[in-house]
């Protein structure tokens, strides 16, 4: 006779990655105790899976809000010049995070947080500066080093990391771009940073409901819209066998899903107005920007917390792109972010606020992630690695040394966070992508044109 505890147990098993309807419609279950421990024995629990996320910001940053002790720094030459603010540079090492105004909404989870400045970038002459500083930002290959391209654009390393990791996963990785506009102004080198290889781009998702449907599998109906109700009475048949935790953590769950379906409504319903106004700009240029960014973050939150992937790419805005957005809360009408930052002088106070703003929705990712108990009681958000970055130093020089970068998570608590770590100069930007990628487990003794690891990152 059958054992009905081993019974139950496979019938959890089973639908580990997915609950599903009648209808097609599927939701995947995030990481769960009494899925976890299925099969593994009375009392042992599975470790939670490393994820890797990128949360990409265009056009560089204003120095002195962004670096510690910068403050009253002037701007750098052109391509990587510091003289100008040498006198100024933190010490080579590491010390404790000094957080600047425009890094200043990290400071709840500052803890998990790592700053790593000092690391460059060789920029290949020859080509637009913008249209390398996206499109290479993940590859970094040796300069000249790629016959067939312009600029050192090569397999980037979200796919060389899926390259070990995307075949346990639903989806091998995961692009999203939060450039909604569609007037193309520019190549696809100034818009994308995930590419299979030279000349291939990973296109990225764009519409929040397109990436809703491609990780749901929903087919959107008028009759049946919300998948939360589709799979409602599976979901009831499975929480009854649920430990009590894991009931809360469903519970929370499936809210989560519930409001990122309330805000895409919401926002379709925005871009439906605003295209019936004749208007100078397109309607997404008054879409309100900080609410396409969380619920594109959102949806790579809820894609790394399931299981779907467990790489994610997350393109914040489009390189040399004129075609003004909406920054809610900061100005009353669309501004364009790369105008601006070549008259840094006059609008310096206003890009130093668009960092903020960057940052501010970095932070509210972070806290989500954190906030995401798994099953051995530590968070999303200590079980991934998610890297705040730019091209660029300084978008008004265009300068590719001392780039913005900010480490956030323990990656499966491999990483020593709380730290200001400037590298000594000279240090290749593809250092941190080889150390980042032999933490995701790849055997790699090289990235493009890294030298070495950075130790002082590990634990």
């Amino acid at each position: 006779m059958a054992n009905p505890e081993l019974a139950a147990r496979a019938a959890l098993t089973s639908r580990r990655s997915f609950l599903r309807s009648a209808s097609g419609a599927s939701l995947a279950l995030p990481w769960l105790e009494s899925l976890a421990t299925a099969g593994s024995g009375k009392g042992q629990r599975q470790r939670p899976p490393l994820r890797m996320g990128f949360f990409y910001v265009p056009i560089g940053v204003v120095r002195k809000g962004f670096f510690p002790g910068e403050s009253h720094a002037g701007l750098p030459a052109f391509n990587g010049d510091l003289s100008a603010i040498a006198e100024t540079k933190t010490p080579v090492g590491s010390h404790r995070i000094s957080l600047t105004p425009t890094l200043e909404p990290l400071d709840d989870i500052q803890h998990k947080v790592s700053l790593v400045t000092g690391l460059d970038r060789t920029f290949q002459n020859g080509t637009d500066v913008h249209a390398q500083c996206a499109s290479c930002f993940l590859s970094s290959a040796v300069p000249f080093g790629v016959p067939s391209s312009a600029w050192p654009l090569d397999r980037t390393l979200d796919h060389v990391v899926a390259d070990s990791v995307g075949d346990l996963t639903p989806f091998r990785t995961l692009e999203l771009s939060c450039n909604s506009h569609r007037d193309n102004l520019e190549s696809i080198y100034f818009d994308n940073i995930s590419w299979y290889g030279t000349g291939h781009v990973a296109p990225s998702i764009r519409d929040p409901r397109k990436a809703y449907r491609r990780l749901f599998s929903t087919q959107e109906t008028g009759q049946f819209r919300d998948i939360t109700d589709l799979v409602l009475a599976d979901a009831r048949s499975l929480r009854r066998q649920l430990g009590q935790a894991d009931r809360r953590k469903f519970a929370e769950y499936f809210d989560s899903v519930r409001a990122i379906e309330k805000r895409m409504d919401k926002l379709e319903k925005m871009r439906g107005q605003l295209a019936r106004v004749s208007m100078a700009e397109p309607p997404e240029a008054h879409l309100p920007r900080g609410e396409y960014i969380r619920l594109m973050g959102d949806l790579m939150v809820v894609a790394l917390q399931t299981g779907l992937t467990r790489v994610a790419t997350l393109m914040v805005g489009p390189e040399r792109w004129n075609t003004p957005f909406l920054f809610e809360g900061l100005f009353d009408k669309p501004v364009s972010h790369h105008l601006m930052s070549h008259a840094q002088t006059k609008h310096g106070e206003e890009l130093l606020q668009i960092d903020r703003f960057h940052v501010e929705q970095f932070a509210y990712i972070l806290k989500r992630m954190d906030a995401i108990r798994e099953a051995d009681g530590s968070t999303l958000l200590d079980n991934s690695i998610l890297t705040y970055g730019s091209g660029l130093g300084d978008g008004a020089t265009h300068q590719y040394h001392d780039l913005p970068i900010v480490v956030a998570g323990l990656g499966g608590r491999a990483f020593k966070p709380g730290q200001h770590l400037h590298c000594p100069d000279g240090t290749p930007l593809a250092n941190l992508w080889l150390t980042q990628a032999r933490i995701m487990g790849c055997r790699l003794e090289r990235f493009a044109d890294s030298t070495g690891v950075i130790p002082q990152l590990l634990a």
